[in-house]
């Protein structure tokens, strides 16, 4: 990856931070996310997810876009009536058909991770040792933004790469302004768990530098990095390896779109509550927009 040019966080918060930009969500960031809650309502951003059971055949074990699939299932349960039903699951993470948040050694830049610790070091084959996904346990609450870029249930082609000027003129039609601290929640009218030849829509430098420059804390969206890739990736080599900004991939935006069109109101209180699983390279989430 050419590195002349691309933005960086690397020592910003020091040689051994594990969770990037998500220090800027300080308490007066927690304050402005309180103060958007109004009404009480509340709407989940994440896609459902049907898991493939292993044990029927009945189902596939794979996705349009990755195998594995996405969740994988066996309930513990032979037909005897039982005092207590229990089921085990395999869940493949970065699987396009799961919401899930990639941790910030989940994409090395060259032979480190974010912020420069070397990958050995970073990764073993028992377990992630630094930038991994548990460190975002403690719950993150902030004031989210939801940039729709094509709005009454539209979607962008598949061709287009998302710039800078195109989060701005989102802003502009949301008519609100955004915060050091603040998710920035970008719908594009997507379902992302698609063939992998098939081309994606996603965003571009330029939409990355305006992630950076805005201080955003945590990205959340229906697309990410564009397909057939632009390397470097800017999404996950970038904001993710190089910026440490948290990606929540595959989300699931229209409830949340057709919330903010009805109330006029593009910002909320957003809540994301990772399981306290540790050593993992990302983690399925269900982010929870509150009005």
């Amino acid at each position: 990856m050419n590195e002349a040019g691309l933005p960086s966080n690397w020592g910003r918060w020091g040689a051994e931070d594990e969770i990037g930009t998500l220090n800027l969500i300080d308490d007066a960031a927690r304050a402005r996310a309180a103060a958007e809650v109004r009404e009480g309502t509340s709407v989940s951003l994440a896609r459902a997810t049907a898991p493939a059971p292993l044990t029927t055949g009945l189902t596939p074990v794979g996705s349009p876009a990755t195998v594995p699939a996405a969740v994988m299932q066996v309930v513990n349960f032979n037909g005897i009536r039982p005092t207590a039903v229990t089921d085990s699951l395999l869940v493949n993470t970065h699987n396009a058909a799961l919401t899930h948040l990639d941790a910030l050694c989940h994409i090395p830049a060259g032979d480190k991770v974010y912020p420069g610790v070397p990958l050995e070091q970073a990764i073993t084959p028992t377990g992630v040792r630094h930038g991994s996904a548990d460190h975002a346990g403690k719950g993150i609450v902030t004031r989210g933004v939801l940039l729709d870029l094509a709005p009454r249930r539209g979607s962008i082609p598949a061709d287009h790469r998302v710039s800078g000027a195109d989060l701005d003129a989102a802003l502009d039609r949301a008519g609100t302004s955004v915060h050091p601290g603040d998710a920035i929640v970008v719908r594009a009218g997507w379902d992302v768990n698609q063939p992998m030849g098939r081309p994606v829509p996603g965003l571009d430098l330029s939409a990355v530098a305006w992630l950076d420059e805005h201080g955003a804390a945590l990205y959340v969206g229906d697309i990410g990095d564009a397909r057939p890739p632009v390397f470097p990736l800017p999404m996950h080599q970038v904001a993710l390896a190089r910026l440490g900004l948290p990606l929540i991939d595959a989300a699931c935006l229209d409830e949340l779109a057709d919330l903010c069109s009805a109330r006029q109101r593009w910002s909320f209180m957003l809540v994301v509550a990772p399981p306290r699983i540790t050593g993992t390279a990302g983690l399925a989430v269900n982010p929870i927009a509150v009005f």
